[in-house]
């Protein structure tokens, strides 16, 4: 008889809970948010807003109660972004839409980290920004303005992301000016729809050029931002190593009350491409968001094709993809991620190492790797180099049969997903 099919709710929606948290510190009238994740990345985000004078009261069932600050802090206080890059560069935007002063630090490996991407823009809008050592790195000084409104804003993107978007947007937000920004090729989508969920002027389109824009309009800065009453959405790269943890381990697994955005979703069309069987179902809808129930079921997956058009909409998911095309019949190519070496890690350096470390095959190259798939047993520790998604894949890895993975950071996953270990559990015995 077949193992009974496992069922999780995956902590809330990381990316999403950055910008919920933002937003209500924003808004007129007190928010109510459900569904945090106890994530260190979000609590860095959380901190961030109350050294600014936002309050937070912890409710019942985990609601957590926002009230936007009666008078932003302007005693230039020093925030200590931790390890979360969308804390940093989130945080430059609405330092800069409100021309407050702030220093804004990291721990080691968010200090390697790019800013340019993002602190260019904003001093294009005209906000005061500058680096207090190395360009291009943390700590990044936010000077107030002194007065006057930020520049309306038309910024055409050399690199796709998120949170370079996000940053001129909320930016934009705050200061009540106008704001278009143009990408290379769509990104995660979840400020421009908070927006709009809360009634503000959004537009986006997919121009022929095959990248993406999205323009919030100028605003009233006196006129008051609703408050949020919004559970977070189940988070969507959580779940992808449930799915894979299925996938390896035999086992059947339902992900209930998770984020089903498209824009987060790629890695799922790519493991339809290597002909797994999965299932999705949109269920409700929270500000603009599609939350429903995923299913997987287990199997051998075929090789993986990972190119630069489909790179964007799955880069937090490539290391999962990665360990599974370890484990899928043929070869498989990835191209188009180059980004992954300025994530937590090098994260193509790691995977490649780890990889052969292990006893598979895996040849790396400045954007990609082509990694030969095996069922030999794959055994070994792995170096993570303190990096939650590369801890998390090679975990995953070691439910396949006959594999055995010690992770050398296993308190990293912390990150973004505190319960990791524990649900990882389920897969080695019958619980239900």
């Amino acid at each position: 008889m077949s193992a009974p099919e496992l069922r999780f709710r995956p902590p809330g929606d990381k990316s999403i809970s950055h910008r919920a948290l933002i937003l209500a510190a924003l808004a007129a009238g007190p928010s109510r948010l459900r569904g945090l994740p106890g994530s260190a990345d979000v609590a860095a985000t959380r901190r961030a807003l109350a050294a600014l004078g936002a309050r937070f009261e912890d409710g019942e069932a985990g609601e957590v109660v926002v009230r936007a600050p009666t008078d932003w802090s302007r005693n230039g206080p020093e925030i200590d972004c931790g390890n979360s890059g969308t804390t940093a560069r989130l945080m430059l935007g609405v330092l800069t839409g409100l021309g407050i002063p702030a220093t804004l630090t990291g721990d080691a490996s968010l200090s390697r980290r790019p800013m340019d991407r993002v602190v260019y823009p904003l001093q294009a809008m005209g906000g005061r920004l500058r680096y207090a050592g190395d360009r291009d790195r943390l700590p990044v000084v936010a000077l107030p303005r002194a007065s006057g409104s930020l520049r309306v804003l038309r910024y055409r993107s050399r690199v796709a992301s998120a949170q370079v978007k996000s940053a001129v947007l909320l930016a934009g937000l705050a200061a009540g000016v106008e704001v278009e920004v143009h990408e290379p090729a769509p990104t995660r989508d979840h400020t421009e729809r908070l927006l709009a969920g809360l009634g503000l002027d959004v537009e986006m389109d997919r121009p022929e050029d095959g990248g993406a824009r999205v323009r919030l309009a100028a605003r009233d800065r006196a006129a008051p931002l609703p408050g949020l009453d919004f559970e977070v959405p189940g988070d969507v790269s959580s779940a992808a190593f449930l799915s894979g943890a299925a996938l390896l381990s035999g086992r059947s697994v339902r992900v209930e009350g998770v984020g089903l955005n498209p824009g987060r979703t790629a890695w799922l069309e790519r493991l339809g491409a290597m002909g797994v069987a999965a299932e999705t179902r949109v269920e409700e809808e929270r500000l603009g968001e599609p939350v429903g129930t995923l299913r997987i079921r287990p199997g051998r997956p075929g090789a993986l094709r990972l190119g630069p058009a489909e790179a964007a909409g799955c880069i937090d998911e490539v290391p999962l993809l990665a360990i599974l095309a370890a484990r899928a019949e043929g070869e498989s190519r990835i191209d188009g991620v180059a980004e992954l070496r300025v994530k937590e890690s090098d994260r193509l350096a790691l995977l490649a190492a780890n990889l052969r470390a292990l006893g598979g095959e895996c040849e790396e190259r400045p954007d990609g790797l082509t990694i030969h798939g095996t069922d030999r047993p794959l055994r070994g520790r792995v170096r993570t180099d303190g990096d939650h998604r590369i801890a998390m894949a090679f975990a995953v890895l070691g439910l396949a049969p006959g594999c055995r993975v010690e992770v050398d950071d296993p308190d990293c996953v912390a990150v973004s997903y505190p319960g990791f270990w524990d649900d990882l559990r389920r897969f080695e015995g019958d619980a239900t």
